[in-house]
């Protein structure tokens, strides 16, 4: 994650050294602001700077590699039109994926490019994901042409690889209880991955939405699950709340009686080994991890002789259920 770059002053005020790129001798060009007496006042400050960095290139446009764009103009423009939790899911992405395009200065990027990168991709990649970053490629790209740093955008011309529609994979009821028979409840690791699976098919939630819940997000006596949030999860040491993927995603869910049995059974078992209360997906009191969770599908599907599904899938898996049941599955 990129470091804070408002700093707090020993005096209780907030300052930051904005970096605004280069001079036509290649001198660094860099502003500070300071004695600011709240980190918005500075912040805004800051992010204001950075939106006027284009004007530091007037002179220079035609000395600009791609790199320097990307990192100096583009990021710090994007930053301003997405949520951050989006910006920072992209940022990595960008950073990697781009730096195929380093050596090249930003108006010399031609069609021909475009495309040996985007079939190089191809080889390793899924479609969709090479689609989602030629994407970003294309608004960057048209973003330097508003600039006036590209005199065209190479993407727009060459076009996207056609997109393919995605199989929908999922397990059956039957399918999910031949899992479910693999694992042991009576041992406590085990149980937890019961309970997560058991939650994820059930409810049809999105994995952070799940890893995001406490215990004050149930309400037992009427069954109905809150969800309001989901977790952004880096590390053990890093990991926080954000919102929701979309305005709908705040809802209510209404468990079914063997649900909330199950839940107040491992709620007890948890605080019995734990001490504490502590998020509801978890045995050791900090949020799983999704690669945790990719394990223990793998496992104990393969015990059950079940073929293998992604954790997203136990959401297909659950409309699955709803239709199986004659309802209404979730909008995706």
């Amino acid at each position: 994650m990129a470091k804070d770059p408002i700093k707090k002053a020993k005096d209780g005020t907030y300052y930051f050294r904005a970096h605004l790129g280069f001079d036509t001798n290649g001198k660094r060009i860099q502003k500070r602001g300071s004695r600011f007496t709240t980190k918005k006042e500075a912040r805004d400050k800051y992010y204001e700077l950075l939106s006027q960095k284009e004007s530091y290139f007037e002179d220079t446009k035609e000395k600009i590699s791609f790199e320097d764009y990307i990192n100096m103009i583009f990021l710090s423009w994007y930053k301003t039109q997405v949520k951050k939790q989006t910006y920072d899911n992209r940022v990595t992405i960008i950073k990697h994926h781009f730096k195929y395009f380093s050596k090249y200065m930003i108006d010399d990027i031609e069609p021909i490019h475009v495309q040996t990168w985007q079939l190089l991709m191809a080889k390793t990649l899924k479609p969709s994901y090479v689609r989602g970053v030629q994407g970003l490629f294309s608004l960057a790209m048209d973003r330097a042409v508003v600039l006036g740093l590209a005199k065209q955008n190479p993407a727009k011309i060459i076009g996207n690889i056609r997109k393919q529609k995605p199989k929908i994979n999922f397990w059956t009821k039957e399918e999910f209880e031949k899992v479910l028979s693999s694992i042991n409840k009576n041992d406590y690791y085990q149980f937890f991955h019961y309970v997560c699976l058991w939650l994820l098919f059930m409810s049809g939630m999105r994995i952070g939405e799940a890893t995001a819940l406490s215990w004050s997000d149930i309400d037992f006596e009427t069954r109905v699950l809150n969800i309001d949030k989901t977790l952004i999860y880096r590390n053990q040491n890093d990991y926080r709340y954000g919102e929701p993927k979309t305005k709908a995603s705040k809802r209510y869910i209404v468990l079914d009686e063997n649900t909330i049995s199950l839940l107040k059974e491992w709620k007890k078992l948890q605080f019995d080994t734990l001490g504490y209360e502590t998020f509801i997906l978890s045995y050791n009191g900090i949020p799983t991890q999704k690669s945790s969770l990719s394990k223990a599908i793998e496992r104990y599907s393969k015990i059950a002789g079940v073929h293998r599904i992604r954790i997203h899938d136990l959401r297909h898996s659950h409309a699955s259920l709803l239709i199986e049941l004659g309802r209404k599955p979730i909008n995706y």
